[in-house]
């Protein structure tokens, strides 16, 4: 009988490795020498699906990836990584196997179809105390749950840029969970992000944690703050939204890679184009312009409600539809309104 379950459990893992991300050795089976594999990993790319997912122009930045050698790696990683058609039955059937993480509000959820999903990016945006931050520590607890629970059975990634991550709400949340609260924390990554740049450069160490062990959540609090500081005025609009394009497509990539949900926070600012406002309810827009608004899948602009209550409203989705919900910052992380 031990021998039998041993032999499952076998299966089970090659079952796992084989439905995740390709890790990038797998290109020396077919072909590319390890030194090129070598200098592939230290320029950021894990898995074969990175190299796959990448422009070859920018496969030449690398040092010691001449052109000759960018086709021979492309061309290999386009065997191992399907990127050709495919017939809209077997794309509904992947969208089904989807897993969505619990934003544990029950109404929050239900406005959501079942939660935050994976494999795309959700923005977040809204004025601070809005609920932001709250409901990512909250996510950062309730993606380790098990999948029947609404978890996600995987590790929290989290990048903060303001300084506002809290292991005191990951424990409130735990509890509330019945979790061990040293398992949570060790099982939630952190970094604290000083610069665009910086925040850029931590993606790549992402992608490394990630094909060493299983993430289910990347969380980016705030996504636009840093630029905000780092770029200032007109003159730097440009040299702006090209650093921010190049990481939310960052993001993107990870998202595709690993089918992680990637869950980052916006900030808003108020409209001051003339009539707009007179005619708008709430003339605030999240930050970050068309660029920002293309990367995200699905964005959720919170404003304040009664109390402690917040209110969460689909702004942008390409299938859920304009609703709104009310959830509440309860001491045991977001919640449904306690009556």
């Amino acid at each position: 009988m031990p021998q039998l379950q041993h032999e499952e459990e076998e299966v089970e893992t090659m079952e796992e490795e084989m439905s995740g991300p390709l890790p990038i050795e797998q290109l020396e089976e077919n072909g590319i020498g390890a030194a090129d594999v070598k200098k592939l990993k230290e320029a950021g790319y894990y898995t074969v699906e990175s190299v796959a997912y990448t422009p070859k122009k920018t496969l030449l930045t690398i040092k010691g990836i001449s052109e000759t050698k960018a086709d021979k790696v492309l061309a290999e990683a386009s065997k191992l990584v399907p990127m050709g058609f495919t017939t809209a039955t077997e794309f509904h059937q992947k969208r089904a196997e989807l897993v969505s993480i619990s934003t544990g509000a029950k109404e929050l959820d239900k406005l959501l179809g079942s939660g935050i999903e994976t494999g795309s990016i959700t923005e977040i945006f809204g004025e601070f105390r809005t609920g932001k931050s709250q409901l990512c520590h909250t996510l950062a607890v309730t993606c380790q749950l098990p999948i029947e629970m609404g978890g996600g059975e995987g590790k929290c990634l989290y990048i903060d840029t303001e300084g506002t991550f809290r292991p005191d709400r990951l424990l409130a949340v735990a509890g509330r969970y019945g979790l061990n609260g040293d398992e949570v924390l060790d099982n939630v990554v952190v970094a604290r992000a000083y610069n665009s740049d910086h925040q850029s450069a931590l993606l790549i160490q992402a992608s490394a944690l990630m094909a060493e062990s299983r993430f289910s959540l990347l969380i980016v609090d705030s996504a636009t703050s840093l630029y905000r500081t780092d770029y200032s005025g007109r003159g730097e609009l440009s040299a702006r939204q090209m650093h921010l394009a190049r990481f939310l497509r960052m993001l993107m990539r990870i998202a595709d890679e690993f089918g992680v949900a990637v869950v980052i926070t916006n900030q808003v600012v108020a409209q001051v184009d003339g009539g707009m406002a007179m005619f708008n309810a709430d003339p605030k827009k999240p930050i970050g312009g068309n660029i920002m608004a293309h990367s995200s899948t699905t964005r959720l602009y919170l404003r304040k409600g009664r109390g402690e209550t917040r209110v969460c409203k689909v702004y942008d989705s390409p299938c859920l539809p304009e609703a709104e919900a009310v959830f509440a910052i309860n001491e045991d992380g977001i919640g449904d309104p306690k009556d």
